[in-house]
């Protein structure tokens, strides 16, 4: 009987802690004063083995915790630790939200000098995309179109090729929009274009992203006219863990991904990194991809007053391209036919191609075995059996050095110091080709002008070039707050960059011939003119850009009432040398120009009404020095003598909404943006013969409308969002210029534009995102995004609207509506710190057939110029197309 009833004892001894009375506790983390959530935070239950980490919204979730009351402490270096006593009821869950002070100086230097805004503090209209969002959405797409959602941003892949993507914001292309990774500038020197490609593993590594619309809170002398894309990339991770993510896709993309953190080193040093490899043969036909992508990470806490951070990010690739739009018939004839506007005698003019369409490519004999010269070097060519026209290929790694120091208690320096480089080019024929006319649009024969330069007696007659961009920027930008009182602080800071930038062609493939003959360099002499692979034709030139910006801001912080007031000057000089062309007197021809001055005057305010309702406006002028394709012209190094600066004048004015115990959100905005003064260059001859640049100005245009977000999750299992933007983007006036050119019948040119009342083209005038997003299970998402574009007038220039009898708006691309499905489950399994998560995008769902990019009456693939349908040139929207993938966390 002893025996018996020890073992009935050890039984329920045993059996007891599988009955054992537990409960949850759930909630999430904070910054005090932004509010921002804080990823990674550890939540330790004191006294038990047992605790987790904050997600990337600053969730986080404990089970099995033992009912009763129980210490919970919150932690996380640089910030205030908290110990909370929190009541367990069994089979509830008890929530609890903590805000965590910063202790540390830099625990948010990264945010601070990258100017992001705070909710319900800083005077301007944005929008958040955090990590877990772009996980859930993006689906390794390029970095904008994570932005899709976001009002009155316009963002597509274009031709399709990875990394050609373009974002338009309140009707605003790339040059007008400043993007900027932790807190640099990253639009390029010389025109304010981004390329995309050249940051193909940032999206890996991005923490989140701030879309600031309008001039925005940006204090550096960016082109923040449409907004700010401010990306912040993962900070050093304070945990120790390894991370790997398997991606396949359409079109045969693979792409692996894997992170690294060594967690924080005697509470002083820590380092992340990220290596990226993808591949894949592109939706779009030849538009492959081959590229690799890395990211580093360090922070060193020296002490309380003064860390370091490191980062460094690149992305080596290669790619084929689709950058010639086509005739909507030669995408799909059909659809053309359907079209109100759409001729159909132009029917017999372009062939159909189909939908993946893509005129930069032609096949080769594989029995070819021509070598090709990129990035210095010979290389056999991607693919045996065909040939990119156009291609890309390019590495530009940044490097940043960040110091943020604490010189006393109302005294703080936040300073970056960095360098970008760059390298590579892109493709494309040079001399005589021979074209194959019987695709639907003319493609290069490769084995035709193979044929031809292998029997020419002089070289080859035709060959493939790559247009090089060799550059390197070296920068530093540094800011200082000064805090007067406990509701004044101040700010000034410095921007300096310098930059150098190598363009020229080289011979890329002679196409079979032994040699290409060029004679264009001045400097050559007749043994030089037989040109091998790696040679220099065409063109080479060396720019350089030297920036100097400063600014001066004050804020102010009452109770409800926050208000900002900062002016900005900036100043840009430009050089130029021509390596073939000779001055006249044995030296190579240069240009140079004065330093040329803009600046910024911006401010705002907001209002707190209640713990509900809060309100904000801002208003700002910029005056804009002018990029350098206006002030010098690289074809002849002659200096536009007096540029004239394009000006900005923005007000905008929001009312927030926050209610229902944090279940709604509605944010709600009324912008105005006027552009006066837009500038065209014209080359002309001087009086004495030699020539000339000169500036055109006059043109002015308005961008107006309203925006609307909101956020309502009724119940926990489910969330809806949308985003609503409706806008009037015009024309204001017609120009007319009068001017000297000594090159024509007579001294007197003039100019007529006829723009007034024309719509802005490039981007939809009203936008519609509606999500609605389940959460069925713990860790299981399932989300629906419907997207609605309308009013979008097709591209073009309007310094090209001459003729006082064509005053027809550009053509009105049709409106259309597709649908995305995206899900993320991560299982509930925990194997010894080992997690596993899937994931699954299908974009396009219902393979809705629209166009999304219009050139207006192409003078390529037109038909009759009067501005309708048969006349533009398009790229559609791609098909159906998947990817999914699974990520396992150590």
């Amino acid at each position: 009987m002893k025996k018996i009833g020890l073992i009935v004892i050890l039984t329920v001894l045993l059996i007891l802690p599988l009955y054992a009375q537990v409960g949850k506790i759930a909630g999430r983390v904070t910054i005090e004063n932004s509010g921002q959530p804080l990823a990674n935070a550890a939540i330790i239950l004191v006294g038990a083995e047992q605790g987790a980490y904050t997600k990337d919204n600053g969730t986080f979730t404990l089970t099995d915790v033992p009912v009763g009351s129980i210490e919970v402490q919150f932690r996380y270096m640089g910030y205030g630790t908290q110990t909370l006593e929190v009541e367990v009821i069994e089979n509830e869950t008890a929530i609890v939200n903590v805000k965590l002070v910063v202790e540390s100086i830099g625990i948010e230097g990264i945010k601070i000098v990258s100017d992001r805004a705070k909710e319900r503090q800083t005077p301007v209209a944005f929008t958040d995309i955090d990590k877990e969002e772009m996980q859930a959405q993006l689906g390794s797409r390029d970095i904008p179109l994570a932005l899709v959602t976001t009002p009155s941003v316009y963002a597509t892949d274009q031709g399709g090729g990875a990394g050609d993507a373009r974002v338009n914001v309140r009707g605003f292309d790339q040059r007008n929009v400043a993007i900027m990774i932790n807190g640099v500038p990253v639009n390029d020197m010389e025109n304010g274009w981004v390329y995309w490609s050249n940051w193909d593993g940032v999206g890996d590594a991005t923490s989140s992203i701030q879309m600031q619309r309008g001039l925005s809170a940006v204090n550096l002398a960016t082109p923040s006219i449409g907004g700010t894309m401010n990306i912040i990339t993962d900070p050093t991770a304070m945990r120790a863990g390894v991370d790997f993510k398997q991606e396949f896709g359409s079109g045969g993309f693979l792409k692996s991904t894997l992170s690294a953190g060594s967690g924080l080193i005697n509470n002083k040093f820590a380092v992340s990194a990220v290596g990226v490899r993808k591949t894949g043969d592109g939706i779009v036909d030849k538009a492959w991809t081959d590229a690799w992508a890395y990211y580093l990470s360090t922070g060193w806490n020296i002490n309380a007053n003064n860390k370091l951070e490191f980062y460094v990010v690149g992305a080596p690739q290669r790619h084929g391209q689709n950058l010639y739009k086509q005739n909507i018939a030669v995408y799909d004839a059909e659809y053309a036919e359907d079209l109100d506007d759409y001729d159909p005698l132009a029917l017999d003019e372009f062939d159909e191609g189909g939908r993946e369409y893509n005129q930069n490519w032609g096949n080769v004999s594989a029995d070819y075995e021509g070598k090709q010269w990129w990035n210095d070097d010979e290389h056999d060519r991607f693919d045996e059996e065909f040939i990119n026209e156009r291609e890309n290929f390019y590495h530009k790694p940044q490097v940043n050095l960040n110091w943020y120091t604490k010189l006393n208690e109302d005294f703080n320096v936040y300073s970056i110091l960095y360098y970008s480089g760059g390298k590579g080019g892109g493709t494309g024929t040079y001399g005589s080709i021979e074209w194959d006319y019987s695709t639907p649009t003319r493609t290069a024969d490769w084995d035709a002008t193979i044929a031809v330069n292998d029997t020419a007696s002089a070289g080859s007659e035709g060959i493939l070039r790559n247009s090089r961009n060799n550059q390197w920027t070296i920068g530093a930008i540094s800011k200082a707050y000064y805090t007067i009182n406990e509701n004044l602080q101040t700010s000034f800071g410095i921007d300096w960059r310098t930059a150098e930038i190598e363009h020229y062609r080289e011979v890329r493939d002679l196409l079979g011939g032994e040699y290409y003959y060029y004679d264009g360099n001045d400097f050559d002499t007749a043994a030089d003119y037989e040109k091998v692979l790696g040679d220099k034709i065409a063109y080479n030139n060396t720019n350089t850009v030297d920036w100097m910006g400063g600014y001066l801001q004050g804020e102010y912080s009452k109770d409800a009432i926050t208000a900002y007031m900062m002016g900005g000057l900036s100043s840009i000089k430009y050089s130029f040398v021509d390596h073939f062309a000779d001055d006249g007197e044995g030296n190579e021809a240069e240009a140079e120009t004065e330093w040329i001055k803009g600046f910024q005057v911006k401010g705002g305010s907001s209002f707190i009404l209640n713990e509900s309702i809060d309100m904000y406006g801002n208003a700002g002028y910029v005056s804009k020095v002018p990029i350098f394709d206006d002030v010098i012209d690289d074809g002849n190094a002659t200096v536009a003598e007096d540029p004239s600066n394009e000006e900005f004048l923005s007000f905008e004015a929001g009312l927030n909404f926050h209610g229902l115990d944090g279940q709604l959100g509605v944010k709600s905005n009324f912008y105005f943006t006027g552009w006066s003064n837009r500038t065209l260059s014209r080359g002309v001859t001087n009086e004495d013969g030699t020539e000339g640049l000169i500036f055109i100005s006059g043109m002015d245009s308005r961008h107006m409308g309203i925006e609307i977000e909101s956020s309502y999750r009724p119940i926990y299992m489910v969330q809806v969002d949308l985003a609503l933007s409706m806008a009037n983007w015009t024309y204001l006036n017609d120009v007319s210029a009068t001017y000297d050119d000594y090159g024509s019948a007579g001294e007197i040119d003039t100019l007529n534009i006829y723009v007034k009342d024309l719509k802005v083209g490039n981007a939809p005038q009203t936008q519609i995102s509606f999500g609605t997003s389940l959460f069925p299970l713990e860790g299981l998402r399932a989300q629906f995004v419907v997207q609605h574009y309308r009013d979008q007038y097709a591209d073009f220039n309007p310094f090209d609207r001459t003729d006082v009898d064509d005053t027809t708006q550009s053509w009105k691309i049709p409106d259309y509506t597709k649908l995305n499905f995206h899900l993320n489950y991560q299982l509930p399994v925990n194997f010894k710190g080992i997690s596993v998560g899937v994931f699954a995008h299908l974009f396009n769902v219902l393979d809705s057939v629209f166009i999304q990019d219009a050139t207006d009456n192409s003078r390529y693939n037109g038909f009759d110029g009067d501005h309708d349908a048969d006349d533009a040139e398009v790229y559609f929207g791609a098909p159906r197309t998947f990817n999914a993938g699974l990520n396992i966390t150590f």
